[in-house]
């Protein structure tokens, strides 16, 4: 069976839609039928029409769709693919810091549960982070949950009171300053892309370098389109590094590991997402007060 052919014929027979995330697999980033970083999946799953959303990427990307999208079916070829931003903070981490701060402002990086969600004021992405922040008034204090690394790279970014979460993502924590430092050396004249969930986003050495940007992936993607260089360093996951090449072919880009990765992310395979289109097993379902609250936190950071 040729595989994106029944892929595509049983998309079209369900009136299904295909979301996948840029650190996914090749093969399945060239079935979707959007590919973007997490602010953009929600902002397509926000607009489209298709009553069925099949989600590649991890579990809490496919409970954010499916909060937003309560009257579709949304599917997830692996609900078993993990986050470990996601899986290191609770509902009763939340409840328990807002006892002990009634006004303060919890913004939740949309790499969490829904549960987590629920109880918090905004969500946020990296794509726009420092915006969410900057729109809280000054005098409120923050509980930024759960990357320590993008927290700590938003309040040196702002100046704000903020308490961060001590999570982080298990590949970007690799990236740190000698391995910045070891590329840098290596390709003198490349742009060095790195995502702020990285454990060098706040070092003062990489951030006084020439040539060094920090970026969410979506942003790593226009940077590259944008610019007149011809080398790139870039500092996530490698998945994203499929759609670069396929948009800019003439360029080159240098993974600062390609051995790092995401392997929840890799676990979306072809055949999954086949699978989950004719059985249209494991849907996301989430209950409706907890869909309901969480959706307000997600408004307000696709409105922000």
């Amino acid at each position: 069976m040729d595989l994106v052919k029944e892929i595509a014929r049983l998309k079209e027979e369900k009136k299904a839609v295909i979301l996948a995330h840029f650190y996914v697999r090749p093969e399945v980033q060239d079935i979707a039928d959007y590919l973007g970083d997490s602010l953009g999946l929600a902002q397509m799953a926000a607009k489209t029409t298709a009553p069925v959303i099949v989600c590649c990427g991890v579990h809490f990307m496919a409970e954010t769709v499916a909060i937003l999208c309560p009257q579709k079916k949304v599917l997830i070829p692996h609900p078993g693919a993990g986050c470990s931003l996601a899986e290191s903070i609770g509902p009763e981490d939340i409840l328990h810091w807002k006892a002990k701060h009634p006004d303060g402002v919890v913004v939740t990086y949309v790499n969490t549960s829904a549960a987590v969600k629920a109880y918090s004021d905004y969500c946020c992405t990296s794509a726009n982070a420092l915006r969410v922040v900057e729109h809280i008034v000054p005098e409120k204090k923050i509980l930024f949950v759960p990357d320590k690394n993008l927290g700590g790279y938003i309040r040196l970014r702002t100046g704000r009171d903020m308490e961060i979460w001590q999570g982080d993502c298990c590949v970007h924590r690799f990236f740190d300053r000698s391995s910045i430092i070891s590329k840098k050396r290596e390709y003198p004249g490349a742009d060095i892309l790195i995502h702020p969930e990285s454990s060098c986003s706040t070092d003062p050495e990489i951030m006084a370098m020439e040539n060094v940007f920090f970026y969410s992936t979506s942003g790593m993607i226009n940077h590259v389109r944008q610019s007149g260089k011809k080398e790139f360093v870039i500092v996530t996951e490698p998945g994203v590094i499929h759609r670069m090449k396929k948009e800019n072919p003439q360029k080159t880009f240098i993974p600062v590991s390609d051995t790092i990765v995401c392997s929840d992310m890799k676990r979306v395979t072809l055949e999954k997402v086949l699978h989950t289109l004719q059985m249209e097993y494991s849907p996301v379902v989430i209950d409706k007060t907890l869909q309901e609250q969480a959706l307000l936190p997600i408004r307000r950071m696709l409105e922000v």
